[in-house]
Parts: structure tokens; C-alpha cells; sequence
């Protein structure tokens, strides 16, 4: 019989048939990050074709090229592979979140680079986010939960902040903070998903940011609308 808990196999750099032990851990050279990558690229491909349910641990494998034990070596199991997916797009997220915080810049600026960056973030990595798209507006297809809905939440939040921030200030006019909110909110939704669904219209950062100057054109306090009039 096997070993309860063999140690995992890593297929060598050359892909020779030889392999070398190594620990449980994270990827510690190129080799490594380029196989686990590799898993992750193919498991975005299936669960998106067939399902979370309908996909298995060996078809994630074989398209990968590698085998179940190398596949354990990086991730417990299917469900780990599956949350990872999004862990590192939802980190990256967090982060822009907390650069918020610095007051630095105007708060039209910062409210224009925070929807350049999300909608970047989005775009670098456009298969999760296809991914997330099935499985939040479609069946759940017996997929482990992972909290969407709190990242959206967050979202809104800071752009609501950020327009409370520019009134404030006096670079918005005073009105209807969440009416404001999904001015903003619905025309970067639109831009990622017009990069989802339709890439052949070219939605890009550049059109992204000229429509929300429109937006905020509409939102301008008198004194900015002078102010740019006389300039």
C-alpha cells in the first residue's frame, strides 16, 4: 500500500522523466510558479466549460501535463484550486482599498484612478473574472462559496466615500449620493463587461476614463464649471 501522506513529486525543469522531492510549500523557483499556473490556467478552462461539479482532479492533470501528486503538492484539493482562483484578484482588490486611504490628490482624481485600476485589475485577469460571472449569475454547480458579494459592497462603499469626499470639497455639486454612486459604478461595470462579453469594441482604460470625465462633468460644482471656463 502507499504511504498515508506520500511526498509530493515535482517534474524536473527538463522534463525528462526524472523528479525531485520536495516539501509542501509555496512555488520557490520558476519551474514551480510556471506548473502551478499551469494548474490553475486549465482549472479556470474546465470549470468554466463544464462546472465546478463536473470537473475532475484528473482532467485538471492531464491538461496540465503533471500528476496528482504534483497537483497535491500545490493545493489540497479541487476546492482549494477553485478558491485560489480568486484569492489573488480579491488581495489585490484589498489593496487598492487601503490606498485609499491616502487623502493626498483631489477626490475626482483619486476617484478616477480607482476605477482605472479596478477596471484593470478586472482586465488582467479577465478568465476569473468569467469565471466568477458563471458562477454568480448562473447555477451554483455545487462550487464552495466565496463571498462576491461583499467585494461589490466594498466597491460601492469607497465610491461612495470618494463622492461624499469631492462634494465636501467642493469639486461635486450637492445631490444624490447614491444616484451619483451608480453613475459611476454603472459606467465601469459597463466598460468590464463590454471586455468581457464584446473585446472587439475596444473599451480600454483611455475610453473608460473620457466617459467618466462626462460623468463627472454632469456632477461639477458651479465654481469648478467657472473655473474650467475660464482656463
Amino acid at each position: 500500500m502507499s504511504p498515508t501522506n506520500p511526498e509530493p513529486q515535482v517534474l524536473s525543469p527538463e522534463g525528462s522523466g526524472e523528479t525531485k522531492m520536495k516539501k509542501r510549500g509555496h512555488p520557490s523557483n520558476t519551474t514551480e510558479v510556471a506548473i502551478r499556473e499551469r494548474l490553475l490556467s486549465c482549472a479556470t478552462q474546465l470549470f468554466t466549460q463544464k462546472g465546478y461539479t463536473a470537473t475532475t482532479v484528473r482532467e485538471i492533470v492531464t491538461g496540465a501535463g503533471v500528476t496528482k501528486p504534483v497537483l497535491y503538492y500545490y493545493f489540497k484539493n479541487k476546492e482549494a484550486i477553485y478558491l485560489e482562483l480568486f484569492r489573488e484578484p480579491f488581495s489585490k482588490l484589498d489593496t487598492l482599498l487601503e490606498a485609499l486611504r491616502d487623502p493626498r490628490g483631489t477626490a475626482t482624481d483619486r476617484l478616477l484612478h480607482f476605477s482605472d485600476q479596478v477596471f484593470s485589475l478586472f482586465v488582467e485577469h479577465l478568465q476569473s473574472a468569467r469565471l466568477m460571472y458563471s458562477f454568480y449569475y448562473g447555477p451554483p454547480q455545487g462550487a464552495p462559496f466565496f463571498d462576491f458579494d461583499s467585494y461589490h459592497l466594498k466597491f460601492h462603499e469607497v465610491v461612495r466615500r470618494l463622492i461624499r469626499d469631492a462634494i465636501r470639497r467642493g469639486e461635486f455639486r450637492k445631490g444624490n449620493v447614491e444616484d451619483m454612486m451608480w453613475a459611476v459604478v454603472g459606467t465601469v461595470n459597463v466598460a468590464m463587461e463590454v471586455q468581457l462579453c464584446h473585446p472587439e469594441m475596444k473599451m480600454d482604460r483611455n475610453g473608460l476614463a473620457r466617459i467618466l470625465r462626462l460623468v463627472f462633468r454632469g456632477m461639477e460644482a458651479r465654481n469648478t464649471r467657472r473655473k474650467r471656463g475660464h482656463a
